[in-house]
């Protein structure tokens, strides 16, 4: 979905400031065409059409005398007004001018930035138009590990209405045991079919495993194609394990691989939400983990299985990033290891999967909306290493450092988060102005 944008020009341009805004305006679609449609220029003070924002492409001295026609645009603004495709510095004094009349001005320095901007509005547009969330659960909370599924908001019934109502989206509900079952169903001869061109790297997993997981893909997709136009999907895998013989990790990765389809994992909402905006805005590697900070000692190492953390200096800045016995799931294109192995949980079916998968080392970002749907955890991180527990339920942990371990205790908004390749913090500050979040820093 591209971004509509409507050029504004002032009245008060003379021939030559009205042939270099033709100028820019040609570089701004050659520079932005994939991102955003540009709509016919209008004068400031004259109406607009449906759009998503407003777009400069030249400022002048007229800027500070329309006050009132600008206070009455309730459409973001985006600057674009350098050769470049980028914020003229010359114009910042413009920008802080128009901010104090309360408008909301982005500036971007930079094509990445300006793009980032660009998507978000974009995809702010998708989700009050309704975009699709399917999530498979049946009685949430009420089978495996219910002392610890039950305390999660992502199953309440203000945390779905709460999200529909300030974003706009449809999360659709359907049942997990429903997709188990018609899995059963599906041939072998069928799954084999269906996935005679995937090239999955796999150890371990034996024949009977990988078609179950390729059959849930099938039942997946049967159900995707009835709703139709389904931006995200999810399920209660773990804690409603029972009602499958299978996991559906290799389904999600199919699903993004071949339908652009965003996923989430154990039915988290918020986690589907938020790699939804992150990653349709941003388009940085992203997935989800479990974070177990090395300050939360007996009560992260038991849950894992392990008998101690990695021994290493300054260890009250660090956390294990682990789901489901390794890293946690991500598509293989994100990826600089990716191996379907056979389960490591105990809560899941014998011939379950896992993905065991590494992104690359270095710098991180750490991110999800918190719950209330007001803010936006930042946590600017770096994966330093890989760590691996034999027999334990942390196969290949990612180790994971942040600057104030203590402030991340105090701060963090729950166990799962994104991780996002790279330092992508200045891009989120501009995709939480565009949703209009606070930002909670770390």
């Amino acid at each position: 979905m591209k971004v509509r944008l409507v050029p504004l020009h002032f009245a008060e341009a003379n021939e030559r400031e009205r042939q270099e805004f033709k100028d820019q305006m040609a570089r701004l679609r050659d520079y932005y065409g994939d991102v955003a449609e540009f709509l016919p220029e209008v004068c400031v003070g004259d109406p607009l059409p449906e759009a998503d924002a407003i777009v400069f492409p030249q400022l002048i001295f007229a800027a500070f005398r329309h006050n009132d026609e600008m206070k009455a645009y309730d459409l973001p603004m985006i600057v674009l007004t350098s050769r470049f495709g980028t914020v003229e510095m010359w114009d910042w004094e413009i920008v802080t001018y128009l901010r104090d009349l309360g408008c909301t001005v982005f500036s971007p320095y930079s094509i990445e930035m300006a793009k980032t901007i660009l998507r978000a509005i974009a995809v702010r547009r998708s989700l009050k138009q309704g975009a699709r969330f399917l999530m498979f659960q049946d009685s949430p909370g009420e089978g495996m590990q219910a002392n610890i599924f039950k305390r999660f908001y992502w199953w309440e019934k203000e945390s779905t209405e709460t999200m529909e109502e300030v974003f706009g989206c449809k999360l659709i509900y359907r049942s997990w045991k429903e997709v188990g079952d018609r899995a059963k169903q599906i041939s072998d001869e069928e799954a084999l079919k269906i996935s005679e061109d995937w090239e999955i790297n796999q150890e371990g997993v034996s024949r009977m495993a990988f078609l179950r997981a390729v059959k849930i893909y099938i039942a997946v997709k049967e159900v995707i194609s009835e709703i139709g136009d389904v931006a995200g999907v999810g399920s209660n895998c773990l804690n409603e394990s029972f009602n499958c013989d299978t996991t559906p990790c290799l389904a999600w990765n199919m699903l993004f691989e071949r339908d652009n389809i965003i996923w989430a994992c154990e039915g988290d909402t918020l986690t589907l939400l938020s790699t939804y905006i992150i990653y349709r805005s941003i388009e940085k590697p992203i997935m989800m983990t479990n974070l177990y900070p090395f300050l939360v000692g007996m009560a992260a190492l038991a849950h894992e299985k392990i008998d101690r953390f990695p021994d290493i200096e300054d260890p009250d800045n660090h956390a294990l990033g682990v789901h489901c016995g390794y890293f946690g799931f991500a598509p293989r294109n994100f990826c600089t290891q990716w191996t379907l192995r056979p389960k490591v949980l105990e809560i899941v079916n014998d011939d379950a999967v896992m993905v065991d998968c590494c992104f690359p080392k270095g710098k991180v970002t750490l991110a999800k909306i918190y719950p209330g749907f007001k803010k936006l955890s930042v946590i600017e991180a770096e994966i330093e290493d890989y760590v691996q527990y034999p027999g334990s339920d942390c196969r290949n942990g990612a180790l994971i450092r942040y600057k104030d371990g203590h402030r991340v205790m105090d701060e963090l908004c729950s166990h799962h988060s994104l991780i996002i390749a790279g330092d992508v913090r200045p891009q989120l500050r501009q995709l939480a102005k565009v949703f209009g979040f606070s930002v909670t820093e770390l």
